[in-house]
């Protein structure tokens, strides 16, 4: 019976290139460790679509995989008896749906949008089959610019996101990203918000880390300052470390060892 679901952004937060390995070791003891004393079960919420985190989990050697995936902030997936990934497709098709329908009918706003950035800053518009459309700007600045003329210009359309990463952007639904993401992967271990506990390092994983989707909540030393002051505002836990030694802190605040427990 699962007890406990654990989010963990990967780029950032659990993932750091500039280590080997790029997730330490010890990050998976600690998890073996709470499926014998708390049940948990474990995955990956992240802005990464699924053949690009794939390949990230594979670079990084992960010894045991994750008992769920979310890509691109919104979709589900669960692995299957092949080794493989099979997508959550209630969750997917309905997903699909709702963003198709919003940039439908938001394409003039969204014409207007790129008209503004292509005009006005050095950022370069993406649109690619299947993905919404985003960009990346050339400066956190630049895009610091860029996301408060955004919220000046979907005012009057309430359904119409975006998730940011540094100079990343990537529009969506409002009702999708990793926050609603994590609540339906909960939903389906027949948990709720007091269960999950969500780490992550930048702006989109502000909605994860809501208390309206995990009572517990975390970023690592290096996350930007707008997630460490949410996550202090509501009561979670800003770890010292950096990256996976920062997750691997967090949990042992939130999932302290048992005394008899073997290391």
């Amino acid at each position: 019976m699962v007890a406990a679901v654990l989010a963990f952004d990967f780029d950032g937060t659990l993932h750091d290139p500039a280590e080997e390995p790029p997730v330490p070791a010890e990050f998976f003891a600690v998890l073996q460790r709470l499926r014998r004393e708390h049940a948990i079960v474990w995955g990956i919420n992240t802005g990464r679509a699924l053949p690009h985190l794939i390949e990230g989990i594979h670079e990084s050697r992960f010894p045991f995989l994750p008992d769920w995936l979310v890509a691109q902030e919104c979709e589900i997936y669960f692995p299957n008896a092949a080794g493989g990934w099979q997508p959550h497709e209630a969750w997917n098709r309905t997903c699909e749906k709702q963003l198709h329908s919003l940039f439908k009918s938001t394409r003039k706003l969204l014409k207007t949008i790129r008209h503004l950035v292509e005009e006005s800053t050095g950022a370069h518009w993406i649109a690619m089959d299947g993905e919404p459309a985003g960009l990346i700007a050339r400066t956190e600045e630049e895009m610091e610019w860029i996301v408060g003329k955004l919220a000046t210009l979907t005012r009057d359309e309430p359904q119409l996101a975006w998730q940011r990463n540094s100079v990343y952007l990537r529009f969506g639904h409002r009702a999708l990203q990793k926050g609603s993401s994590l609540s339906e992967v909960a939903r389906h271990y027949a948990l709720g918000t007091p269960r999950c506990f969500a780490i992550g390092d930048s702006h989109n994983d502000l909605e994860m880390l809501d208390p309206a989707h995990a009572a517990m909540t975390a970023c690592p030393g290096n996350a930007v300052a707008a997630v460490k002051q949410q996550v202090a505002a509501s009561g979670g836990y800003v770890a010292q470390a950096v990256h996976g030694a920062g997750v691997i802190e967090a949990l042992r605040h939130f999932f302290p060892q048992h005394p008899n427990s073997p290391t």
